[in-house]
């Protein structure tokens, strides 16, 4: 059998209508009381009035036909009368219905209410009074808030008549949607003590929990009620009509499915409340449309105000609107109590009524001082004002939504300011700004707005920053072919210093390309070799550093750019601070980054933030400052996430999020990063070396060293068809080498150490000739020793510290297992100089364990190598040292700060090195130990 949807069970319970029978009747039991004392007072001729009022579905109706069926039971005549909608301008139209219920003839009174006004003007009511002084008469009125004035006459006719000896109670119900209101009952009384009024209020969650049991027929826990309580605002009949529907579909009253109820209850609510807003006059409507639209901003006197009420009083109108269910007061505020009953009361209107409201409430509401912000989101829906306040407040939510991290509201906040009339030049600007927003929240479009910015014409200095400007920022999320391409259009009208940075941002977007080339595109001439211009400066600076060439020109002209401040583009300039980071100046290209960065976060331009955080996170991680590093990355992807970084971008975030995951120790989000897909096309970017770089780094964690080899070696032959030869722009060759070295491929290795030597001789950074060092004394047989170059700088001056501390940690740990333990003392001693910045990561575990390990007393023989261990590599060395203490596979991996993988492939390597099967077998080819250790599990 198939089961029905929820949205086929309500568009039924919707097609029923009123035929459900009243749910029942929960916490009324004191007005039940006083409605029984009402119907036995009957039999001893004492008359009563009573109204029993509440919000639309509480169950005012249904209190009064439980009373009718009690005074039924107890042989009391019960005329029932209902109002209605239809029946609303129709003359007399309860009385009709009360009159035909008489069993006395009234055909002439009814003739009388097809005609004119009797002469009493109150046809059929001698009669009703008449009959009544000998048969007890309970008269009900459901729904009089839609009564006809003529009834609502006649029936207080019939009041101001009750007097002791008349056994007749009229029950009023309404849901006091009605303006005037039920006063009218105690003004006719001829005595107080004839009229009661009863307010029916919403359920507690304990009745929600009693009814989801008899409808459901399962208990419900205390949280599921309070949220179905909630939701449906306590009402009975909203509550009875989704659970029925809710119990329908076969869902059970548990957690997990309240969705499904809440979703019932939204849309029941919601039917409900387009009934009842039919019943609302002329000016309620008005007032309650104004509230939808601006009663957050707006107290209820303004929005009376902006309703145009003209007759009915506020605060009767509100008690109505309030007693009707559709507000909730907050002090002189009136709230509209859900946003399914926002959404009916607006959806009706005609278009540009709606816009035009939301015009006339922005108004009011600047004009009282609300928030820029809120006062957009009325400015979203209005049509263009014309005024500069509208641009202004525009521009304010723009930067509120901006803080929080919204940026498609920001976005949307200044496409609407496009809309209102303004000068070209700050009409441009906006949409500069737009497109800042757009390049995180619809990339595409930001992509289009800035190519549209590039071909707007127009004359002067600010115009001509304003396009430079643009291309900045499309070169900053990433698309270096669409850059090229724009330069080359831009550059055929401009002039001056425009031109020199047009030509400054072709070279940055022609120098990424896979392939190196000097040779530009018609019409774009050569960069200079010594350009004035900073922002050329920083182009060629960068040049340079990459081909490792005049490191001291380099350093020259990135200051020439980076100390141009935000007279350059920023593009030039954050390439010009890495190339001054590897100029052996890390700590003054700090500086100037933290500059930088401080300078787009105060513009809002999120492309160029985001690049220069990622940039920040990566020097960072070089500079072995990862928790800085992480706290950068972690900036960068909130600034712009990943999903909208250009392809051509992305690798760089990418990379650093790999190394940082893995120098933090989480092996398993680096081995996700390792084999996460990347978007098409990322390969031909500046930065797809950086992320093979990266991967190798997993992969040789992770002991799978012909992997890390072929990895570090496509990362230098991407470098290589750029003419990037310099090694501090990435040690692929000498981090390859000690791979090779670890395969037993010692050729390979002793050629890419030499390689890696004179290049960095070449260039001559300290920093770089000592990392060369440190990595070629081992593959040439000699010690190693720490500064063996021509002098290494302060640690933080180091622009590749990571790689040079864990170089020195990896000897000393080398040596440690060979037994000699002053050369690992040495080189110890010398990576203490450099600042461990997280405490837990794999690094900093290194040195404790290190540390830990020099802190014991050596064995007897720890000075020679025990036979066949010198096959081994420095990594499985250390690793089978641990097995032979007796350590298992986990408490090596914490130890080693590598996976456990890792521990069990360096560990099958080394039996096969030495051609043994246990490690019963490892301890007997090894030095031995102090006591006997079993073996580890």
């Amino acid at each position: 059998m198939t089961r029905l949807t929820d949205e086929q069970l309500y568009a039924g319970f919707i097609r029923a209508g009123r035929g459900r029978t009243d749910p029942p009747l929960l916490e009324r039991e004191e007005e039940q009381a006083q409605l029984r004392d009402v119907v036995a007072a009957l039999d001893e001729g004492r008359p009563a009035v009573v109204s029993v009022t509440g919000r639309p579905g509480f169950g005012h109706n249904a209190l009064l036909r439980w009373t009718a069926r009690l005074a039924e039971e107890r042989s009391v005549r019960v005329l029932r009368v209902s109002g209605s909608l239809a029946e609303r301008d129709l003359r007399h139209g309860a009385v009709t219905q009360l009159l035909a219920m008489l069993s006395e003839p009234v055909e002439p009174s009814l003739r009388a209410l097809r005609g004119h006004r009797d002469a009493d003007g109150l046809p059929g009511l001698p009669q009703l009074l008449q009959t009544t002084r000998r048969t007890p008469t309970l008269v009900t009125v459901e729904d009089a808030q839609w009564l006809d004035a003529a009834s609502l006459d006649w029936l207080q006719a019939l009041v101001r008549r009750l007097s002791t000896g008349i056994p007749l109670a009229l029950l009023i119900g309404r849901t006091g949607i009605d303006p005037y209101g039920p006063d009218w009952l105690a003004d006719a009384a001829p005595s107080a003590r004839l009229t009661r009024h009863l307010t029916v209020r919403p359920l507690s969650p304990h009745a929600v929990a009693a009814l989801v049991e008899r409808i459901c027929g399962t208990p419900c826990d205390e949280a599921f009620a309070a949220a179905a309580a909630q939701a449906s605002q306590g009402s009975p009949a909203v509550l009875d009509a989704a659970l029925r529907c809710f119990a329908d579909a076969g869902h059970r009253p548990t957690a997990d499915r309240l969705p499904q109820l809440c979703g019932l209850i939204t849309g029941i609510i919601g039917d409900r409340s387009g009934r009842a807003l039919r019943g609302l006059t002329d000016e309620a409507t008005a007032v309650l449309r104004a509230l939808a639209v601006g009663g957050d901003l707006l107290d209820f006197t303004l929005a009376c105000s902006l309703a145009g009420l003209r007759t009915v009083p506020e605060s009767r109108l509100r008690a109505a609107l309030e007693m009707a269910g559709f507000t909730a007061p907050d002090g002189s505020y009136a709230r509209i109590r859900l946003p399914i009953v926002r959404g009916r009361v607006l959806e009706d209107m005609p278009a540009a009524e709606r816009a035009d409201l939301h015009a006339r409430a922005a108004h009011l509401a600047y004009r009282a001082v609300a928030d820029d912000e809120d006062i957009a989101r009325l400015l979203l829906q209005a049509p263009p004002i014309g005024e500069p306040w509208a641009v202004h407040t525009l521009r304010g939510g723009f930067g509120a939504a901006l803080r929080r991290g919204d940026f498609a509201r920001a976005a949307s906040y200044l496409n609407r300011a496009l809309d209102e009339p303004q000068a070209p030049l700050e009409r441009a600007h906006i949409s500069l700004k737009l497109a800042a927003a757009e390049a995180v929240a619809a990339p595409d479009a930001s992509d289009r707005r800035l190519t549209a910015l590039l071909r707007t014409p127009g004359e002067g200095g600010a115009w001509a920053q304003l396009r430079v400007r643009a291309l900045d920022m499309g070169l900053a999320r990433g698309d270096d072919s669409w850059g090229r391409r724009a330069a080359v259009q831009a550059l055929a009208t401009a002039d001056g210093s425009e031109r020199d940075d047009l030509i400054a941002l072709y070279w940055y977007a022609a120098q990424n390309r896979p392939e190196a080339t000097d040779v530009p595109a018609p019409g774009v001439p050569v960069l200079p070799e010594d350009p004035l211009a900073p922002a050329q400066a920083g182009i060629r600076a960068w040049q340079l550093v990459a081909r490792g060439q005049h490191r001291a020109r380099a350093a020259e002209l990135a200051r020439r750019a980076l100390e141009a401040g935000s007279a350059a583009p920023v593009m030039p300039r954050l390439i010009a601070a890495r190339a001054l980071w590897l100029t052996d100046a890390a700590a003054e290209a700090e500086d100037h980054l933290a500059a930088i960065v401080a300078e787009v976060r105060r513009r809002h331009c999120h492309p160029a933030l985001a690049r220069a955080l990622v940039l920040s996170a990566e020097l960072h991680l070089r500079g072995a400052r990862v928790d800085a590093a992480e706290r950068a990355a972690d900036a960068a992807q909130q600034v712009m996430p990943a999903a909208a970084w250009h392809p051509l971008a992305a690798p760089h975030l990418m990379a650093v999020r790999t190394v940082i995951a893995l120098e933090t120790r989480h092996h398993d989000e680096a081995r996700a990063l390792f084999d996460a897909p990347m978007p098409p096309g990322s390969e031909y970017g500046a930065h797809w070396s950086y992320l093979l770089f990266a991967r190798a780094l997993v992969a040789a964690e992770a002991g799978r060293w012909a992997v890390a080899v072929e990895l570090f070696k496509e990362s230098g032959r991407w470098l290589l068809r750029k003419h990037w030869t310099n090694p501090i722009v990435l040690p692929w060759r000498s981090l390859a080498a000690r791979a090779c070295r670890t395969l037993g491929d010692q050729e390979q290795a002793q050629r890419l150490i030499s390689e890696e030597l004179t290049l960095a001789h070449r260039w001559g950074a300290p920093s770089a000739v000592d990392l060369a060092h440190l990595c070629a004394g081992p593959i040439d047989g000699r010690k190693p020793q720490a500064g063996a170059g021509t002098g290494a700088p302060a640690p933080r001056e180091l622009p590749a510290r990571l790689t040079h501390a864990w170089v020195l940690a990896d000897l000393a740990t080398e040596e440690l297992t060979r037994g000699d333990r002053a050369t690992a003392v040495q080189l110890l001693t010398e990576l203490s100089r450099f600042t461990v910045t997280h405490t837990s990561g794999r690094l900093a575990e290194r040195v404790r364990w290190l540390i830990a390990q020099l802190e014991q007393p050596a064995a007897p023989d720890d000075a020679a190598l025990p036979g066949g261990w010198a096959a081994l590599s420095s990594a499985e060395r250390q690793t089978a040292e641990l097995a032979r203490r007796g350590l298992g596979n986990r408490e090596i991996a914490e130890q080693l700060s590598v996976s456990r993988r890792t521990v069990e492939h360096r560990l099958s390597s080394t039996y096969k090195k030495l051609r043994i099967t246990s490690r019963k077998e490892l301890r007997a080819r090894s030095r031995p130990t102090e006591e006997d250790i079993t073996d580890a599990v």
